[in-house]
Order: C-alpha cells, then structure tokens, then sequence
C-alpha cells in the first residue's frame, strides 16, 4: 500500500477514533486464502485498502507508458464507482448500492478521475466523479480523506491533480464560501524558521502538523495544478527563497525547497517518516517527490532522485506491488527517463505483469499475470493495520502523510 493509503488510513482513526478506524481495523488482518480476487484487478494483496487505488495507478501508468489496459481491466475501475461518482478504496460486491456505511474516499476517487480523464471514453463517469468530489469540498477549500475530515495536503493534492486532469481549473473550484483548494494549501503548509517550509502530516493523537516529506510532495504538486504525469522540466529554476505561505504558489516554493535540502541531506532519497517505521529509505515517497520537483521546475535533483530510484527501487517493488511499479514509472517520465530500462529494469513489463494481458502496447509484452511477485498493497498495509489496533487500545494517514504511503 502506497504512503498515500497509509496516511489517509491514520487520518481517518485520528479524526473518527477507534470507533470507526476504519471498520477494515475489527476484521482479519490478512487475505482470505479461499477468496478469489476479481480477474480484472491488478495485484494479488487484499485489496480491501487500495483496490481502487493501485487500479488506477496501474492503468495511468499503462496509459502514460503507450500501453493500452485490458478492457476488464478499466470495467472494474469504473464498477467500482458509486451512483454518487463517488469511490471508496474497494467494494467486494459492487453490485450492492452505496449507503450510509459506505467509507468514501477522495483519494481514490481522485486517482479514479485521472486514470479515466486519461484513458478516454469516460467522460460521463469522470463528470460524475468530479461533481462529487465538489460535494465534499471543505469549508476551508480542500479535501480530506473522506467526507467530515479536516483538509490535508495530500487528499486535497491529489483532488487538485484529478481536476486538471477533467479539464477543471481548480482555482475556479470554489466552496459556498467562495474557497478553493488553493486557499487551503497555505493554511497546511509550516512555518519557514522551524519546519523549513515543509507541508504537514497530522499526529494520530493530537491532530498536530508535523513536517513530512510525502504531504510535501503532494502539496507541491497539488501547488503547481499537477497531476501524477508530470513532463519533465525543460530547464532547471532557480533555488526558491521560503518565505510566509500567503499564497498557494509561496507554500509551493517553500516546500520545494523542504524537498531540496531534505533530499541532499540524504544522498538523493528520503528516510521513512511514518509513525513507527524503521529509519530505512523511503522510496515511495522519492518518487512522489520526483514528480514535485519536476513540476517546479527542479528538473536536475529530480533526475538525480530517479537515477537513485533506478539502482535501488527493484526488490521494493517487487515486494509492494502494482502502485509501486506504477510510481517509478511515473517518477521515470517525470526525470526524462526510459521507463523501459529502469536501472535495467522494464518497469512497464513488470507492471503489464501485475495484472490481465493489456490489449496493446507499444512494444509487445505477451506477459501472463504474475501470481509469485504481485503483491498489491505490500506488508505496508499489515504495518497500518498495527497502526490502527494500536490507536483502538490508546493512542485513539493524514494522508501525509496520507497513504500514501513508509513505502507505496
């Protein structure tokens, strides 16, 4: 499960507790040997956290790389979607209409939107989806992991990047109170002198922002009105000056300078910054930081982060699975790089192997499903259900981190 799942995760048992943390929390902690997964659905993990997620990861990527998804690939994306637009992280029985104890998730159904926007001949279930992402807005203009959560850099980022992607201009995306996701940014992002201008990740208990390189990242990106395909930059910028966050293209500035100055004090890669993770390199995070970068116009450490991503990404995405695979290829595009020799590796082969035989591609696979290494949301989603047992006992992602997401 990607940082992104993860954060939004803790998010949610901060805001609801115990109680409703979520309800995945009470049930088995591991995938029922005798469930037989969806056959147009990518990994073999339990999707009950990021099904719709790592879906729609794998299809933008595919799409981003020339391929063409299998088309049962793209009807269980788009059978996952409520009558409202709207899309939780996965519904086992998508036969069976939404209702009051459906978790909805504006993640998810972000990255819907751009996996569909991008794919084609979805304008109707992209109309819809975007309109109910509307419906949810915050008061402050932003988004939370789900409908009555507080705004966070990540989910509102990711909405950000799902509205360009439906040809929205998301500061013209406006609340009653005339506010749009980029009022919300500032207000998200830290202090200059204490936190180096960093976005912030809400404590699980307090509710306290805390600097973090993943909610940095998507802030950054959300900042730029970017989606998860970013072009490469065509030169690089200037160094940014952090200064006060009064607008949402200064919070941008100041977090690309966090990135910077995080990323060279640790030989182009980030450290894990999840709650209880080991101090092991984080690689899910570079490559969302990969795609900030870019977007900003840092185009020489984003190339010097993906070239690190490209010597030392292939035994972790093995291990996590479609999200990953689809990260490092977005985070290869983002840098100008093959993704199709990755440090020697075809992330897009690898990828097209996580899931049905897609109809085409530019170059021609002939992949079966890999059943020994598609591993979906990874052990990250055992770590965030250790999380969640924790907090029911007495500690009580913001998605940023929201999940997304330690590693992927």
């Amino acid at each position: 499960m990607n940082v992104r799942r993860s954060a939004a995760v803790l998010a949610a048992v901060a805001v609801f507790g115990s109680a409703a943390a979520p309800a995945a929390f009470a049930e088995s902690a591991s995938p029922s040997p005798s469930a037989a997964l969806p056959s147009g659905l990518y990994g073999d993990a339990d999707p009950k956290f990021d099904g719709v997620f790592r879906q729609s990861y794998a299809l933008l990527a595919q799409d981003s790389a020339g391929v063409k998804p299998a088309a049962k690939s793209v009807d269980w994306l788009t059978g996952q979607s409520c009558d409202s637009g709207g899309f939780a992280a996965y519904r086992a029985d998508a036969g069976e209409p939404c209702d009051s104890k459906t978790m909805f998730d504006s993640n998810a159904t972000a990255s819907a939107v751009q996996a569909l926007a991008a794919l084609g001949g979805q304008d109707k279930a992209v109309k819809k989806s975007v309109g109910w992402l509307k419906s949810v807005q915050n008061k402050d203009g932003g988004w939370g992991y789900s409908p009555g959560m507080d705004s966070d850099a990540n989910s509102t980022g990711i909405v950000i990047g799902a509205l360009t992607a439906a040809g929205e201009k998301p500061q013209s995306v406006k609340n009653q109170d005339g506010k749009s996701p980029y009022d919300a940014l500032p207000a998200l992002s830290m202090s200059c002198e204490k936190d180096g201008g960093a976005f912030g990740l809400a404590d699980v208990k307090s509710g306290k922002l805390s600097p973090n390189a993943d909610a940095t990242a998507a802030g950054v990106l959300g900042g730029h009105g970017k989606g998860l395909v970013v072009e490469p930059a065509k030169k690089t910028a200037a160094a940014p000056k952090c200064a006060k966050a009064d607008s949402s293209e200064q919070a941008a500035s100041n977090g690309t300078g966090y990135l910077l100055k995080t990323l060279a004090k640790g030989d182009d890669h980030l450290m894990s910054s999840m709650p209880g993770a080991k101090n092991m390199p984080d690689l899910g995070n570079t490559a969302d930081s990969v795609l900030a970068l870019a977007a900003a116009g840092q185009q020489e450490q984003a190339e010097k982060s993906a070239q690190w991503l490209a010597k030392n990404s292939a035994e972790w995405a093995k291990k996590s699975g479609p999200a990953a695979y689809a990260q490092l290829i977005f985070a290869a595009h983002a840098a100008g790089m093959d993704p199709r020799d990755f440090g020697g590796a075809d992330l897009v082969k690898q990828l097209n192997a996580q899931g049905p035989a897609p109809q085409a591609t530019e170059e021609a696979d002939g992949e079966k499903k890999a059943t020994d290494d598609a591993d979906g949301s990874g052990v990250s989603i055992w770590w965030i259900i250790g999380v969640g047992m924790v907090a029911g006992i007495g500690i009580g992602f913001l998605y940023s981190g929201n999940k997304k997401k330690q590693q992927l």
